[in-house]
C-alpha cells in the first residue's frame, strides 16, 4: 500500500497535496530525533506528527497496520496516499524547502538504489537500538 514519491499535482481538491501525517515510534530516540529534525524546517507541505500505534493515529487512520507503522515510518498525504519505509523518508524530504530538489533527485532510477541503502542502514540502527530496550529508558513524554 506504499504509494510512489510525490512528483506533482495529486487528486486533492486544491490539485496539490496539502499536508502529510507522518507516524513515527515515538519512544525511539532516532525518530526523536527525525522528527524535531524535520519539524524545524521550513516545510513546503506542512508536516503534521502523531505517534504511532498511538489511539490518535488509530482514531485517524483506522485501516493502517499499526504494528507496521511502529517497524517503518509511515505517512500518510491528505489525499489518502500511504508511503513507508524509503518512501515515506524521501516524502518527509519532498516535504521540506531546503531538500525537496534532493528528494526529487534520490527518487531518480540511479540514485533510488543507493537512497535504500543508506535509510536501510539508518533502519538497522534503529532495529539495534530497539532491540537494547529504549521503551524502557524512555517510555514517557519527559524524553526530548
Amino acid at each position: 500500500m506504499t504509494a510512489p514519491l510525490p512528483t506533482g499535482p495529486a487528486a486533492h481538491p486544491g490539485g496539490r497535496i496539502g499536508g502529510f501525517t507522518v507516524l513515527y515510534d515515538a519512544g525511539c530516540p532516532i525518530c526523536r530525533a527525525a522528527h524535531h529534525w524535520l519539524a524545524g524546517r521550513p516545510q513546503l507541505v506542512p508536516l503534521t506528527f502523531v505517534p504511532a500505534a498511538s489511539p490518535a493515529a488509530r482514531r485517524l487512520f483506522p485501516g493502517l497496520d499499526h504494528a507496521r507503522t511502529l517497524r517503518d515510518i509511515t505517512v500518510v498525504a491528505d489525499t489518502g496516499e500511504v508511503y513507508a519505509g524509503d518512501a515515506a523518508w524521501l516524502a518527509c524530504l519532498w516535504a521540506l524547502a531546503d531538500y525537496r530538489a534532493l528528494a526529487d533527485r534520490l527518487a531518480r532510477p540511479d540514485l533510488l538504489p543507493t537512497a535504500r541503502r543508506v535509510i536501510g542502514l539508518a533502519a538497522a540502527v534503529r532495529e539495534r537500538t530497539r532491540a537494547g530496550g529504549y521503551g524502557e529508558v524512555c517510555a514517557d513524554d519527559a524524553c526530548p
